[in-house]
Order: C-alpha cells, then structure tokens, then sequence
C-alpha cells in the first residue's frame, strides 16, 4: 500500500513536484511555504541542506511512494535528541482517505525505535485537523494537552517507543 524510503538526493525533483501538485490542497490546512520553496534553485539548495541535517543526525526524512514507485506524501522526524523526535507529515491529495497517513506513522514509528533508537515522539496539529488527529490516535499517540499553532488553537501529542522492536517481534 505505501512505502516508505529515506530521503535522498534523487528524490529531489519528485518532492519538488508532489510540493507543487499539492500546494493549494495542502494551503487549506498549514501555511503555505511561500513562493520562493517553490523556485528551483532554492528548492534545490533546501534539499541539500535537509539532507546534510540528516547525514548528522538531527532529522529524518521520508518520502512515501504507491505501488507504482509514485511519491504521494511525505513523513519526517525532527529535531530528534534525547531519544525524541517530532514527527511531521503530509498525504497528497490524490492519496488523502485511503489510509496512507496511518500506515506511514504507523512505519515510523518502528523505524524511529529500531534504526533510529528513539524513545518517544511528540507531533502536533490544529484542533480542527480531525484527520491528522485520528491518524495520531490510530497510532498510539496520547494527547499531552492544548496549545497554540501559529495562532490557531492546537493539540500537542506523546508516543512511548520503549519496547516496540520487542512488541512487534512478538506478533
């Protein structure tokens, strides 16, 4: 259904198209990024630095991909320290309600115990975001109380990781 693959440099023109496809899709629920990710050169330049900050360890980036190899969204892990990180994500439209989201937070987080010997991760969303919030509950996340999200009201979620490489051997 989705795989899953680590960020790299040959992804970059399939990110940069799959960020223009959706950005009016995505602009109905975030802020928009702006004009100037869009632009080539930049967007080039950002994703080489995305790419160094992964190379040291600070975050983790993925892409999504269909069964065709299509990329259809993308899920990261930031700022991760301390055994946390903040986990992110965006489902294009095309992909949107099919259960993409879930299964890729769901991968995540295996990912993040197993190869990247995290502990927790946290994430958050507008109260208003229903879907985001169910994939984060779908996934085990608890809710760790409200806050504010560039001046919109939101929620801030907490994921335990410890113990699930051994849950998931055990199933």
């Amino acid at each position: 259904m989705v795989r899953v693959e680590r960020l790299r440099a040959d992804h970059a023109d399939a990110v940069l198209a799959f960020e223009r496809e959706n950005r009016a899709y995505f602009a109905r629920t975030i802020p928009d990024r702006g004009d100037d990710y869009f632009e080539p050169a930049g967007f080039a330049a950002r994703h080489r630095a995305l790419l160094a900050e992964q190379d040291l360890g600070i975050c983790h980036f993925h892409v999504l991909l269909d069964d065709e190899g299509r990329l259809i969204g993308r899920i990261n892990l930031i700022d991760a320290e301390g055994g946390s990180a903040e986990v992110g994500y965006r489902v294009g439209e095309s992909a949107a309600g099919r259960g993409v989201a879930t299964a890729a937070v769901g991968a995540v987080c295996g990912l993040a115990a197993t190869a990247y010997a995290l502990t927790e991760l946290t994430a958050v969303t507008t109260l208003d975001n229903l879907a985001s919030r169910a994939v984060l509950e779908r996934n085990s996340f608890s809710s760790t109380g409200e806050l504010m999200i560039g001046g919109q009201p939101g929620i801030a979620y907490r994921r335990a990781l410890q113990g699930t490489a051994l849950s998931k051997s055990r199933s």
